[in-house]
Parts: structure tokens; C-alpha cells; sequence
């Protein structure tokens, strides 16, 4: 297969990038490097079936000769950045995914949209299941992305009703590893870099906000496993192991050997505003379906992302 990927020097975009040439397949990089970089994809640079185009999704896509599937991962995608950049986060949501909708059509391509367990909100039901519309906040800081994806599903689905395009839904819930950007402000990349240097591990509130962790060679296979299957409806992606931050962060702390202490502080900052109280994927559509479920363990996964980031912090 031919593949245009967008957001393909991202974290997640580039990750796929490299388990499609994997298995034989030709991969299109596409990127405007707002918050993706050439870093994460330079060891595919001069491969024969790989290719990287600069470009802004919000603006008509050109590619020529055959692609079989768009796989539209191009967007910030953590607080920080969406309240950095949140006019490009909702362009690219929705003219972004307009584009990338009209080039899988031109081409006849499958399409694959990457959405994201924040189309739930702060959820009122728990753990979160496909059919749950959600508790989102349309007008809160953190509305641009959470808003952003959920047109981009309505989109997609209507190019599926309305054009007969073969299209596909992930949503994607906390996912972790090697090529996260250690300033993108969320909360492995800040405990990790945190424990590394010694410094105070910083925790909003008291700790008990949950969240659950998929390490990203496992959401990269059911993210595979989607693309090459037969359904159309929104599938969760994510690891059902729930814990607490505060769990969390004294995993990050043994895992390091690190010293460092945890500091509780007020949650005032914009940035979790809204923010899920809870949140744990139902992966029971995926586990039928693709026969897919999680399968690195938690202390194995980080230690690979702190192995990545240490030399990157420590020098």
C-alpha cells in the first residue's frame, strides 16, 4: 500500500510511519512541524519508500499518483499547545480534515481519523464506551481540541454516508513513549524530565485524578489492526489499567531511582481546566473486532520512554 500519513513527523504519526514501511508499505510524511519534528523521522530519510512533504492540511493537499489510505493525524495534541495554538487546532479539525477527507476521496483511499478520548469529556459515565456521548465543555480552553475532534468524527462520518467513503474511527486515549516532546506539558514527559533532574514531581490537587496508559507500539498495532478491518463506527484505542496520578508519580519516582519528592499544588493553572476528573477506556469493540488488547507492561514501557529521555535531559 501507498500511505499518506499527516501530522507524520509527530509523535504517534511517526511511530506509524515506521510500522508501515515495517510491513512493506510506502509511507507519505506529512507535516507543517508546529509541534511535530524532522527528529522523529530522520532515520527514515533516503529510504526508498518513505517520503516527507512540508505542508499546512489546512490548505488543498496535493499528492501525486496512487495513495490507497489517509490516515489524518495532524493536530496539537496536548493542552499546552492547544492553548498555545488553539485557532490552528480547530482549523486543522476541521479544514484539515476536510482536506484530507477530499484527497482519500479523489483517490479512492481509505481513510483513518484519529480522535480522541477527550470527545468524552469530563465524563459522566466510567470507563467511557463508544456509544457515550460525552460531557464537554464547548466554550472552556479546552474546548478547541475536544470540539475540534468531535466534528471531525461528524465530518467523517458524513463523507462515509454521503460520498460511500470507506472511512475509520480511533479514539485514542492516554498514550505514552520514546518521541514525546519533553515540553509538551503532559504528565509523563513533565515527570519523567522532573524525577531525572531531582526536582519535585508536580501534582495537581490531591492525586486521585486517574488516568490509564497504553504504551505506543501497543495503540500503534490496534491502530493497524483498525485500518485493515471492516469498521466504520468509532473504536477506543487505550490501556483499561486505571491509576491515580499520584500513583503514577510514585511509579515515575521508583522507576528513575530518582529522589525526589512529590509537591501537591492548587489546580489554577488554565491548563486543567476541565480537565477529566476520571477516565479509562471500554476496549471491549476492540477486543471483539480486532482481537486486540494491550500487552507491554506498564513498568516496561516507561522504562524505554525514560531510557529515551534521559540522555536527553541529563546530556
Amino acid at each position: 500500500m501507498r500511505i499518506l500519513i499527516t501530522g507524520g513527523a509527530g509523535f504517534l504519526g511517526s511511530h506509524l510511519s515506521d510500522r508501515f514501511i515495517a510491513e512493506g508499505h510506502s509511507v507519505i510524511a506529512m507535516d507543517n512541524l508546529l509541534t511535530g519534528s524532522t527528529a522523529n523521522i530522520e532515520h527514515l530519510a533516503g529510504h526508498d519508500r518513505f517520503m516527507f512533504i512540508k505542508h499546512d492540511v489546512t490548505n488543498y493537499i496535493y499528492v501525486e499518483g496512487e495513495i490507497d489510505a489517509v490516515l489524518h493525524f495532524a493536530s496539537p495534541a496536548s493542552p499546552i499547545d492547544y492553548l498555545e495554538y488553539p485557532i490552528p487546532t480547530l482549523k486543522v479539525g476541521a479544514l484539515g480534515t476536510h482536506k484530507a477527507l477530499g484527497l482519500a476521496k479523489a483517490k479512492n483511499a481509505r481513510f483513518l481519523l484519529a480522535s480522541t478520548s477527550e470527545v468524552y469529556g469530563d465524563p459522566l459515565i466510567h470507563p467511557q464506551t463508544e456509544d457515550y456521548w460525552g460531557n464537554v465543555n464547548p466554550i472552556g480552553p479546552r474546548g478547541v481540541y475536544d470540539e475540534a475532534k468531535r466534528f471531525a468524527e461528524a465530518m467523517t462520518m458524513a463523507y462515509h454516508r454521503y460520498h460511500q467513503l470507506d472511512t475509520r474511527i480511533v479514539r485514542i486515549f492516554n498514550t505514552y513513549g520514546p518521541r514525546m516532546r519533553q515540553e509538551d506539558g503532559r504528565v509523563v514527559p513533565n515527570f519523567i524530565a522532573q524525577a531525572l533532574r531531582g526536582e519535585p514531581l508536580t501534582v495537581y490537587g490531591d492525586g486521585s485524578r486517574t488516568r490509564a496508559f497504553c504504551f505506543v507500539d501497543d495503540l500503534v498495532e490496534g491502530i493497524y489492526r483498525l485500518l485493515m478491518s471492516n469498521e466504520v463506527e468509532p473504536v477506543n484505542i487505550g490501556n483499561p489499567s486505571e491509576m491515580t496520578i499520584l500513583q503514577f508519580a510514585e511509579k515515575i519516582i521508583e522507576l528513575t531511582g530518582s529522589t525526589s519528592e512529590i509537591a501537591f499544588i492548587e489546580p489554577t493553572d488554565m491548563r486543567i481546566k476541565d480537565d477529566p476528573k476520571v477516565r479509562q477506556p471500554d476496549i471491549s469493540k476492540a477486543r471483539r473486532i480486532l482481537n486486540w488488547e494491550p500487552r507491554v507492561p506498564l513498568e516496561v514501557g516507561l522504562t524505554k520512554t525514560i531510557d529515551y529521555f534521559r540522555p536527553r535531559i541529563l546530556g
